[in-house]
């Protein structure tokens, strides 16, 4: 059974009901997997009191499972060491969503009649058959579709008020992303690289004298039938043939390495080169290595137009972390919560 899941605030933010539900929204079980079934029947201990509004310990498993969604293929369990840091994160959660629900209740939102029946509809269409929504909805929600709508009423205030005063308020600018990336021009630096083909004859300390000799024999031999290939192709069949490290399947092809990213005296030969020479030998330590240059590419400033989907989107992410921050915080100072 498939579960389909409305991204919460920081872990994704509320994207809408008609396709997704969440931990403030009703959620779909595997009715037909006894480990999943087991596992969805938390008790309904009361666990926090948020203005007056019990939450339990059913909402905080679910909400825990939204966090850590493969603990409902494993009958619940959660990863030993991180289950705390689940628990707590979910219970800030719950309390958060609870507190947004609240505000929009006291903002006097209203969920038209249109929107809550196409949300149902979609809802009732994540499951196989009208027997296993059945089932759900006597598992679920005591076998009332009023109790349903309602809880699908709550998760699209809930999310309507997230887009007004999170989505709404993190959406960054053209402006905005250009001044920054005129300002930090250095974390666009792309930085020198080069493309490389190698061969490589392995030279493991473990090694005989003889055995080294050996492979110094089979390296020199190499080389003469690496400085002979006329292009990309013929090195890379040599390289196929003979080197053997694991890049040998790839034709030797290591594609664009940048500096610090490959064995210093690889580095410090490749380069001088310039694209369609071959080194000599280069004793790696570990090995001898044999390496052509394809390509070469200089420092450079990455065009905007190129980083600028990547940017808006990282930027509009900490800045919806930090606007949800405010409004979780604005919340918090004037609700009572109690543990229970």
């Amino acid at each position: 059974m498939k579960k389909q899941l409305l991204l919460t605030v920081i872990l994704g933010m509320a994207a809408g009901l008609s396709a997704q539900v969440a931990s403030h929204a009703p959620t779909m079980k595997a009715a037909n997997n006894p480990a999943n079934k087991a596992a969805a029947q938390p008790i309904d201990r009361p666990l926090v009191k948020v203005n007056g509004t019990v939450l339990t310990e059913r909402d905080l498993v679910r909400e825990m499972q939204n966090i850590f969604p493969y603990a409902r293929q494993h009958g619940g369990v959660f990863p030993k060491g991180k289950e705390p840091q689940i628990r707590q994160k979910a219970l800030e959660n719950i309390v958060f969503e609870e507190l947004v629900y609240q505000e929009a209740l006291r903002r006097k939102m209203l969920v038209p009649p249109a929107k809550l029946s196409r949300a149902t509809a979609d809802f009732k269409k994540q499951f196989d058959s009208p027997a296993e929504f059945q089932e759900y909805l006597s598992d679920e929600q005591s076998g009332s579709m009023k109790n349903l709508r309602e809880k699908i009423t709550r998760a699209i205030l809930i999310d309507d008020l997230l887009r007004i005063e999170v989505k709404g308020k993190s959406r960054i600018s053209d402006l905005e992303l250009r001044r920054f990336y005129l300002n930090n021009k250095k974390r666009f630096q792309k930085p020198e690289s080069v493309s490389i083909q190698t061969i490589s004859i392995a030279t493991p300390e473990t090694m005989t004298k003889d055995q080294k000799t050996d492979a110094r024999r089979r390296a020199e031999d190499a080389l003469k039938k690496a400085k002979a290939a006329k292009n990309y192709e013929e090195f890379g069949l040599l390289a196929e043939k003979v080197s053997e490290d694991d890049w040998r399947v790839m034709m030797g092809d290591h594609k664009s390495i940048h500096r610090g990213r490959m064995p210093a005296p690889v580095e410090k030969v490749v380069f001088t080169m310039k694209p369609g020479e071959v080194s000599n030998v280069i004793d790696t330590g570990d090995s001898l290595c044999i390496a052509r240059v394809n390509e070469r590419e200089e420092t450079k400033l990455v065009p905007f137009a190129e980083v600028r989907p990547s940017l808006k989107s990282q930027l509009e992410t900490e800045k919806e972390q930090a606007v949800r921050s405010v409004l979780e915080s604005r919340l918090k100072r004037t609700a009572k919560v109690e543990a229970m």
